[in-house]
């Protein structure tokens, strides 16, 4: 399927769209934050990572191959700039299973954002793409993902003690999953 069919996204405050080139800066902004990295199990990125991410998800236009990946840049629609993003991945293309992602720019946690952007993604995943199963995975320090994932009516379905190393620390991570009729489509 051809990404731009259904994207940008839009709900009452978002626009969710493909990321261009000149996004860069907006993305290192908050990934190149150590607070940020940390959930992600890898170091901050420099600018000029952001700026080949940035272009790199600027080309992504498939979905349907195994390993597919789309990233859409969280805008709020009356400001200019990237406050974050969503992400799907095509973990399964036989049984139609997807992973889920978010990443916030701190300074716009707790209006809503991550949980009406990643609402709308996983809507979109069932709904046009036809996944069957979503799932996140997150570090179980990451209380804001975990409340996100119980409010979309995703359950958590396995915690993995110390299944990642980041650096020197042993990270453990909750997998919470939905299914069409589980999600709370009331954003």
């Amino acid at each position: 399927m051809d990404i731009t069919a259904f994207v940008p996204l839009t709900t009452d405050r978002l626009s969710l769209r493909l990321f261009t080139p000149d996004d860069a800066e907006d993305l290192f902004a908050y990934q190149g934050l150590t607070s940020v990295a940390r959930y992600l199990y890898r170091p901050p990125y420099t600018r000029e990572i952001c700026a080949t991410v940035a272009a790199e998800r600027s080309a992504v236009t498939s979905w349907g191959a195994e390993g597919d990946k789309v990233s859409l840049a969280i805008c709020r629609r009356q400001e200019p700039g990237v406050v974050g993003e969503v992400s799907l991945r095509l973990a399964d293309a036989r049984s139609r299973q997807a992973e889920i992602g978010w990443t916030l720019h701190p300074a716009h946690e707790g209006h809503g954002y991550a949980w009406e952007a990643a609402g709308a993604l996983a809507a979109a995943a069932f709904d046009t793409l036809g996944v069957h199963r979503l799932f996140a995975r997150l570090d179980v320090e990451n209380t804001g993902s975990v409340r996100l994932c119980e409010r979309l009516g995703m359950r958590r379905e396995a915690h993995l003690v110390e299944n990642d190393l980041d650096g020197d620390r042993w990270g453990s991570e909750y997998i919470y999953a939905a299914l069409a009729h589980d999600l709370k489509r009331d954003r």
